[in-house]
Parts: structure tokens; C-alpha cells; sequence
């Protein structure tokens, strides 16, 4: 098996090197305002058209290996690790993991002191996206200069008091988070069956005033993207193009009244056509997803095992499916508090389809979803529990199997843990959210960059476009990256100036 996988990477390699040598290539790299590193190589003909434009990944994520031998109790500080923008998913997410493994239910002031964390990690982490990774493509402009398309353009475009609202705003719900989680980046909130540490009633008032500041903060968030974005007729006819657009599947989490939650459910699909193709317990999800290799990535590309893998490739035969918010509100049938109901109705209104396929309305799905982790956080902090002692469930349980599933803000992320009778972790496997959608984004960049490059002509602010492709799914690659066949195959052409191979060195 190892050797197949090696020599299919050697013999990718060695055609696309080829490939690379033959036409004009334009690289760029690194891509910006992301978490991980990346690049794009973009293959042009003799008429200087798009051949072929590639998402690569050139780091190693290798934590389902050194996992091995570890306690499973330490698997929610060990995975919040993979990376800093999203510790508090993989800690909830490895957390609900042990749950599984122990057989054990959380209290129920546990449960919600958990979904309160996670609510106000996903609206800063949404705050995040908006202001200062994906924002600038819209705040100050998609072919603005360079030196302007950063948190700086953005404050001096919206003005300096919005930048600070921002700022504090992200400050204030971080020293919630830490004050629950021990610390900000890699918390320490996680037991199997419960929580380390709750509110103390005293405390409860600095809480609801964080949680009252939250929901200004996110309708304020969702007139900004009203009066700059959806204002502007420009920015929609890009939204709406066809060169953002993917007809695929969509997955995510809901309730049982199949509306969006963040923290629990089930997994629902709908097909392009918006009708569902499957809902399915968590612990179900090796029978719905299956992972596909290509020798030019060190990402798995996910698809709908059932469907078999049919390429890359949209459209009603398709076997790929999106994560993330775009996804989420097209997989559920509403959201589940009022204010982002109101919100979800206005975005599909306004798009005028249901699913909407246009990869950039994640933004402004985005937002909506600022909306319900603010108006859950209002729910959680007015909860009679939410100050309960009663914060942990003693596990008897002798370990076996745990899987644990939460909405990362970039979409769903999947944690299957196998250990010994001891608790040792014998197997691990991580499905993050821009694995599942690492197909998705590999299409959506290698589309943008066919419908814009045309002549061999590509400008700074073309090329940020072709950039937008990724950034709207607010990628993870330090996330997402896996490597078979367990190493880092390395295969180096050396040409002479005619173009010639001349030798090859490869590991």
C-alpha cells in the first residue's frame, strides 16, 4: 500500500513538474490572511489561458501519529495545539470525544457552560473572519493596493472608533473564554462528563454585560456588511458570478427541529438541489465520508462515500459536499434564535435561491451566524443553571471508542478516538472542516482562475481575486493537512536551460 501511494506521488510529480516546465506558470506565494500556509500554482497555455490552477499545501499536520501511546484525557489539550485560531474546537470537540469513549453524559450545567464557551468562541473567531482575514476584500476593496488589504485598510476605511469597538469588543468575550478555560488559546474547560470550573454567582453580572455588548456587536457587524457590502452593486454581481459559484452537496450539524447549532446534533446533507440526502448520528460518519488523495496536495480531499468519488466535478453527479457557514444554513432549515431566523430569511431573499451556491456568501452567512452565537450566549448567561455546581459526571465506563463532533467556525470537525482497556490512545482520526472542504476550495480557486487570467495578463488585484476563492471558507491548513504514505515525499527536477531534465533526486 505505502509503496503504491509513494510511487503514485512520484509519478504526479513527475507530470506535473513536467507540465510546469513546458507552459508559463504564475505562483503566488505565499496566500494571505489565512491560518497555515499555502500557495497557488496557476498553469497557463500558449494563449496564456488557464490550464489548470492548483491549492497547495506545503505542511504536515502529524498528529494522528504522535497521539499514539498518549491518555486520552489529554487529547482535548494535545489537538488544541494543531492550531491557535481554533484551539477551543478542537478542545470541545476531542471533550465530547471522551464523553463517547467513557459513555458518559455530561450534567446538564455542564452541557451548557460548554455551549456558552463555544458561542462566544465562535462569534470572535466569526469577528476574526470579518474584519480582518475575509474583510478587506469587501471593507476596502477586492483590487485595493496590497499594503491597504489588512486590519489597517479596514480601520482606516470604517473609521477608528469602529476598529476599537472591534478590538474590545473580541478582548472582552477572550477574557470569558479564559476565564472559564484557564487560558484563551489551548483551554483547559474539558473533562468526560463535564466541565473543570464554573460560573461563580458573583461573577454572573460581568457575563450578561459581555452577552448584552455581544448582540449589539453583532447586529452592529451585520449593518456594516449591509452598508458596505450588500449596498454595493459592484461587490454583488462579484458574489453572485458564476466564477464563485459550485453547485455540490452541503453539510452541518442541527437540532431536532433540523435547525443550525453549533455545539450538537446530527449531521444533515442536502444535495444541490437543497432536498436532504442524509441525517445521520455522529458516530456514523465513516459510512457517509470517505477521503480521496491527490499526488499534488498533502490535504485529503473528503466526499460522500455512497456517491464514490467522481472528481472534481459539480453539478447533480457530484459526490462533493461544503462545510462551513455557507453550508450550515443550507443544510438546516432555519437557525434557532430569532434575531439570526430574521437573518437567515433576509439572506435567502436576497440571494433568491435556497441552496445558495455562491461561494462567497459565506460572508454574509458569516454574519448571520454572529447573530445566533450572540443571542445564544444571552440565552445561556440568563439560564438559573448556568451557575450550578453540579458541573461533572463521574465516568465508570471502560474505554473503547469516542467520537466527538462539533461546527468549527470553518465547518464541521470530527474527533474518533480508539484506545486500550487502560485509556491509551491506540488510534486516532481527525476530520477538520477544511478537509471536508479542501475539494470545494481546490475547484473554486482553479474556477476563479479560469474565469479571470485570460492573455496570460494577471495584476495584483486579479490575482487577490483568485485568492478571494479560498479565503471566503476561511481555511485552516495547519488544520487540514495530512501526509501519506506517513512521510514527506520529496522529488526534485533539475533542468538545464533548454528545458532538459538532467537528473532527478527524490526521498
Amino acid at each position: 500500500m505505502e509503496t503504491k501511494i509513494q510511487e503514485k506521488w512520484n509519478d504526479g510529480m513527475t507530470k506535473a513538474n513536467d507540465s510546469y516546465m513546458k507552459s508559463k506558470r504564475i505562483t503566488i506565494d505565499p496566500i494571505t490572511r489565512l491560518e497555515g500556509h499555502g500557495k497557488i500554482d496557476i498553469l497557463l497555455d500558449d494563449k496564456g489561458e488557464v490550464e489548470r490552477a492548483y491549492y497547495q499545501i506545503p505542511e504536515l499536520r502529524g498528529f494522528e501519529i504522535f497521539c499514539k501511546g498518549k491518555p486520552a484525557e489529554d487529547m482535548p489539550q494535545i489537538t488544541s495545539r494543531i492550531c491557535g485560531v481554533c484551539p477551543t474546537a478542537h478542545h470541545m470537540a476531542g471533550t465530547k470525544a471522551l464523553d463517547s469513549l467513557y459513555k458518559i453524559q455530561p450534567t446538564a450545567a455542564a452541557r451548557k457552560l460548554r455551549e456558552l464557551v463555544y458561542s462566544l468562541f465562535m462569534l470572535e473567531d466569526h469577528a476574526l473572519h470579518v474584519y480582518v482575514l475575509g474583510g478587506p476584500d469587501f471593507i476596502v476593496g477586492p483590487d485595493a493596493p496590497k499594503a491597504k488589504r489588512n486590519i489597517l485598510g479596514v480601520i482606516e476605511k470604517v473609521g477608528l472608533e469602529t476598529g476599537k469597538k472591534v478590538i474590545e469588543m473580541r478582548k472582552k468575550i477572550r477574557s470569558l473564554i479564559t476565564y472559564l478555560g484557564g487560558k484563551v488559546i489551548h483551554p483547559v474547560l474539558g473533562l468526560p462528563g463535564g466541565v473543570a470550573k464554573g460560573i461563580a454567582p458573583d461573577d454572573l453580572a460581568l457575563f450578561k454585560e459581555v452577552a448584552v455588548s455581544s448582540l449589539e456587536f453583532a447586529r452592529f457587524t451585520l449593518q456594516v456588511f449591509k452598508d458596505i457590502v450588500l449596498n454595493n452593486e459592484e461587490y454583488l454581481k462579484i458574489i453572485t458570478s458564476d466564477t464563485y459559484t459550485h453547485r455540490t452537496h452541503y453539510m452541518g450539524l442541527v437540532d431536532e427541529n433540523n435547525r443550525v447549532n453549533f455545539y450538537d446534533g446530527r449531521i444533515r446533507v442536502v444535495d444541490p438541489n437543497g432536498k436532504e440526502y442524509a441525517k445521520f448520528d455522529t458516530d456514523k460518519y465513516l459510512d457517509y465520508i470517505a477521503e480521496h488523495v491527490e499526488p499534488w496536495s498533502f490535504v485529503k480531499f473528503c466526499y460522500l462515500k455512497p456517491l464514490g468519488w467522481n472528481g472534481f466535478n459539480d453539478g447533480d453527479s457530484t459526490s462533493i459536499y461544503s462545510v462551513a457557514p455557507l453550508a450550515r444554513l443550507n443544510a438546516a432549515d432555519g437557525m434557532a434564535t430569532p434575531e439570526a431566523q430574521a437573518a437567515y430569511e433576509e439572506y435567502f431573499k436576497g440571494l433568491g435561491c435556497k441552496p445558495v451556491h455562491h461561494t462567497l456568501a459565506n460572508h454574509w452567512a458569516r454574519v448571520v451566524e454572529m447573530l445566533q452565537a450572540a443571542e445564544r450566549i444571552n440565552e445561556l448567561v440568563n439560564d438559573p443553571e448556568i451557575t450550578s455546581k453540579d458541573i461533572r459526571s463521574i465516568p465508570f465506563e471502560t474505554p473503547s471508542v469516542g467520537i466527538g463532533v462539533v461546527e468549527a467556525p470553518r465547518g464541521t470537525l470530527i474527533h474518533h478516538y480508539e484506545t486500550d482497556e487502560k485509556g491509551i490512545i491506540t488510534k486516532v482520526n481527525l476530520v477538520v472542516a477544511t478537509q471536508n472542504n479542501s475539494a470545494r476550495i481546490a475547484m473554486s480557486v482553479d474556477k476563479a482562475a479560469k474565469g479571470l487570467i485570460h492573455g496570460g495578463i494577471a495584476s495584483d488585484g486579479l490575482l487577490n481575486m483568485i485568492e478571494m476563492a479560498f479565503r471566503a471558507y476561511d481555511p485552516c491548513n495547519a488544520c487540514a493537512t495530512h501526509s501519506l504514505p506517513g512521510t514527506v515525499p520529496i522529488e526534485i527536477n533539475i533542468y538545464d536551460k533548454n528545458r532538459e531534465l538532467i537528473d532527478k533526486i527524490s526521498r
